[in-house]
């Protein structure tokens, strides 16, 4: 799970919506920016005439936040015409409650405002209405954070100096450091929504990495993307170019050590590897429907990858192959083609407090399914040959208060030709619901069941730690199966100075397996802070006891992430292929 520290603390608040306001962080801004402009809210806005759009932008720290002000200097506030380019009513025209609602989301989506919301208020005369934005930005000059620690174990640590914004136009320019528990990487990103202006996208970053026992280069690895996406639910068309290439060595790690594989014949053998992936694809897709989204397409793509032992680990040629056949991802050049269709609804339903505290939260309700197809042709001699597919759907629906989601993922790929037979057979499931409020909190409970079966790739999942199973020592048990329970109570928060503090109560059990699980359960207390000028997410500090296994120390059965643990979860589900 990533997530971003700014110099201060952190990153970024989204919110929009075209109702009435409701009391708490938000609407504290909603109302500055309605006396800014003198305006007062029009309740029946829908079909009026939109006689004009009107921005009213925030200071990053305004007088009501606790910070000192003179860090407005160090911050260029996103210009208008940024703000004004993702608008999707058009003054002249009918005023549309549900355009605006997706205005909001257009503007959440940049990622650079800390608050967004759409207000209809009233015109120069009762048959027409104006369109206000209120925006607050994120603090853009910032030193990213993303990391995973567990007791005094650091088991990933990103640091990315960043200005988000650079200029106020919405481009992203970082450079980035890597910590490993085995390398270091040095690399740079840079990000640009709206290329030259344009409804184009350019995103790429590149990594050179190095070992952290002897300091010397080991490999790099990077990506470029250029895509014209759907930028609003009436574009009748997205394309996308991607390349990717990879090329390091792979450790794979049980706690602070490099996991020792046990030998048939005797002995061990670490489980370490090299690996070199090459990959570039296209996909164009066309868009159908309004309420019910029909979106279909598909593109060409080409890989090449090679994994084996690094020829320095002193292995014989015995272990090699024994390594090679039996846990490495398999080694394949292959060239294909690609059927894609999704089928949505596009409703979404605003909700607060479910993984922040006060900050508005989108989610897609009703259903959403993807289907993915690939074949790939014996066009060359070393190139796989097969056929395959994936399937993922979701189901949204929120009842009152309550939220409740249900997901389902599944890919098998036929070997064609001589190997002809049936492999790589995964699926995914996963439950979650999310309580009304109870004594100002909610409870959130999760169930997750991975499986895989004759993976060519020989996946080994992980749980332990701050990933799914707190209180545990990190990654303690492995499998090519999981099944993983999350029970959390998260109380209403403590607002000190619009700093949101609140605590958890939680039960996990969960178990990575091969044939059947053996459920390790703990239970535990945790905190969680929210800077709202700078955050969309909490950050989590989380104490469990393991109640029917090995317990590591005291200081081992602490936790520290960024977001909810419910957000650990396999991107299987999203993208079966």
């Amino acid at each position: 799970m990533s997530f971003a520290w700014s110099a201060l603390i952190a990153a970024s608040l989204l919110a929009a919506q075209a109702v009435p306001p409701i009391e708490g962080y938000e609407d504290a801004l909603v109302q500055w920016g309605l006396a800014q402009e003198g305006l007062s809210p029009e309740p029946e806005p829908e079909g009026k005439r939109l006689e004009s759009v009107r921005v009213a932008s925030e200071d990053v720290v305004a007088p009501s936040d606790p910070y000192p002000q003179f860090l407005n200097v160090f911050h260029v506030r996103t210009r208008e015409e940024v703000i004004r380019r993702e608008v999707l009513l058009e003054p002249g025209k009918p005023y549309s409650v549900a355009l605006a609602q997706e205005t909001a989301r257009n503007l959440r989506k940049l990622g650079i405002f800390a608050v967004v919301r759409v207000v209809a208020v009233r015109g120069s005369s009762p048959e027409t209405v104006s369109l206000l934005i209120i925006t607050k930005d994120l603090w853009s000059l910032r030193l990213n954070q993303d990391f995973q620690v567990v007791g005094s174990l650091v088991q990933s640590l990103r640091l990315q100096g960043t200005e988000q914004n650079f200029l106020g136009l919405n481009k992203k320019v970082a450079l980035d450091f890597l910590l490993r528990r085995d390398s270091l990487s040095f690399g740079q990103t840079y990000v640009d929504p709206r290329l030259g202006g344009s409804r184009w996208s350019l995103n790429e970053n590149a990594y050179l990495i190095f070992g952290r026992e002897n300091g010397r280069p080991e490999g790099s690895r990077g990506s470029v993307l250029l895509s014209r996406p759907f930028f609003s639910l009436d574009t009748p068309w997205s394309f996308q170019a991607q390349a990717a290439w990879r090329v390091q060595p792979v450790r794979v790690f049980r706690g602070a050590d490099i996991w020792q594989l046990p030998y048939p014949e005797g002995g061990t053998v670490p489980y370490v590897y090299d690996a070199r992936e090459f990959s570039g694809s296209t996909l164009y897709l066309r868009s159908w429907g309004s309420r019910y989204k029909v979106d279909a397409g598909g593109g060409l793509g080409a890989y090449h990858r090679r994994y084996g032992a690094p020829a320095d680990s002193g292995l014989d040629e015995a272990r090699r192959a024994w390594l090679r056949d039996t846990l490495l991802p398999r080694s394949e050049d292959a060239t294909y083609v690609l059927g894609y269709l999704r089928l949505w609804e596009t409703r979404y339903e605003v909700m607060r407090d479910v993984d922040s505290y006060a900050l508005s939260e989108d989610f897609q309700v009703g259903h959403y399914v993807t289907a993915t197809a690939r074949y790939a042709p014996a066009l060359f001699a070393s190139a796989g040959n097969f056929a395959e597919v994936g399937l993922s759907a979701r189901y949204r629906v929120r009842l009152g208060d309550a939220l409740s989601s249900v997901a389902a993922a599944a890919s098998v790929r036929r070997l064609l030709g001589d190997e002809g037979r049936w492999t790589n057979r995964r699926w995914a499931a996963e439950v979650q619901q999310v309580s009304p409020k109870v004594l100002g909190g909610r409870f959130v409970v999760r169930g997750l069941l991975d499986v895989n079966i004759d993976d060519l790739n020989e996946r080994v999942l992980l749980l332990g730690g701050g990933n799914g199973l707190r209180g545990a020592q990190p990654e303690a048990y492995s499998g090519k199966r999981m099944a993983l329970v999350n029970v959390e109570y998260r109380t209403a928060p403590l607002v000190l100075y619009t700093v949101h503090l609140g605590g958890v109560l939680f039960y996990d059990a969960g178990s990575a397996f091969d044939v059947s699980p053996s459920f390790v359960h703990s239970v535990g207390v945790g905190v969680r802070l929210l800077f709202p000028q700078f955050n969309t997410f909490p950050f989590r500090i989380d104490f469990g006891y393991v109640l029917n296994d090995d317990r590591p120390p005291v200081g081992g059965r602490f936790s520290f992430s960024g977001g909810q643990v419910t957000e650990f979860r396999p991107g299987f589900l999203d993208a079966p292929l």
